[in-house]
């Protein structure tokens, strides 16, 4: 594919009321979302609850994600796993369902074994299999390990390893990433509380929650750091805060799916044991939105 670079949504997965996937309602939403400034879309990412999804759930994801998106948007599909093997696996058949690109978290399960040396081995094997290029995946909020800088700029330097999703939030980190990578090394923000610092220091774009519910404003942001007109980037930025805060630490994959209802796309409850959004959290997500005229904004 092209340079990884843009806004991408980590597209929620909805679920009927029998806890299957809901493939007609997740045909809507890409619709919608393939008429947005996005760049393209992420499957099977930790806001699309890819750890309760089986193997052949993955793959049917994959498949819709690019028979429901036109030819300019990209798709990049989550297949890290807790084995290499399985990773291999799973990277080789999303490629074969339409997959442009892989973002791959690392093991995290036997974390006392999982030296930087194991973890750098781990993610060298994948690139050298995966018939597409290879994004690594920073979540040491769900993880438990860091990835740190150092680890990023050495698996730079590998040919299929195209960039990384940095969602640890340290600004620092990812700044001495820019500053360790190849230029065309891809350097995403993992949250949309740090899009602006990130593209404004050279990095590449985003895969947000918060794009999720607020797109175009999510891709504008970008496209004005491109442009250089910081100061509108800069409002914009500490306009959505208090959303993307919803969407995320405050209230979870339930809150990012009750906010995607109100803005007119389908979220619906989250796969069991995850519980939905109460009437406070749909309150104070109905609140931030109401101040960004994001209600009904995509029905």
């Amino acid at each position: 594919m092209k340079k990884v670079e843009g806004v991408f949504a980590p597209i929620a997965t909805p679920f009927g009321a029998d806890g299957a996937i809901d493939f007609g309602r997740y045909a809507e939403n890409l619709a919608k979302f393939d008429k947005t400034g996005l760049s393209g879309i992420v499957a099977l990412g930790s806001n699309g609850e890819f750890a309760m999804l089986s193997h052949q759930e993955k793959l049917d994801l994959v498949a819709a994600v690019r028979k429901g998106l036109g030819p300019d948007k990209a798709v990049i599909a989550g297949t890290g796993c807790e084995s290499l093997r399985e990773t291999i696996e799973l990277t080789k058949s999303a490629a074969d369902r339409g997959a442009d690109a892989a973002l791959v978290i690392n093991p995290c399960y036997y974390k006392r074994d999982l030296t930087e040396s194991t973890i750098e081995k781990f993610f060298a094997a994948v690139a050298d299999a995966s018939p597409i290029p290879v994004m690594i995946y920073n979540m040491p909020g769900n993880s438990g390990i860091n990835l740190s800088s150092a680890l990023v700029t050495k698996l730079s330097a590998h040919k299929n390893i195209v960039g990384v999703k940095d969602s640890g939030g340290n600004i620092v980190q990812i700044s001495e990433i820019i500053a360790g990578v190849p230029s065309d090394f891809s350097v995403f923000a993992g949250s949309g509380s740090y899009l602006f610092a990130t593209a404004a220091l050279g990095g590449r774009g985003g895969t947000l929650a918060v794009a999720n519910v607020a797109p175009d404003i999510c891709a504008e942001i970008y496209s004005l750091c491109l442009k250089k007109e910081y100061d509108e980037a800069r409002k914009l930025q500490l306009d959505i805060l208090q959303l993307n805060a919803c969407v995320t630490s405050r209230h979870g994959i339930a809150g990012m799916k009750a906010a995607m209802d109100l803005a007119g796309f389908f979220g619906g409850a989250p796969r069991l044991p995850l519980q939905p959004a109460t009437e406070a959290m749909i309150a104070d997500i109905r609140t931030q939105m109401e101040k960004l005229g994001l209600l009904g904004k995509y029905k």
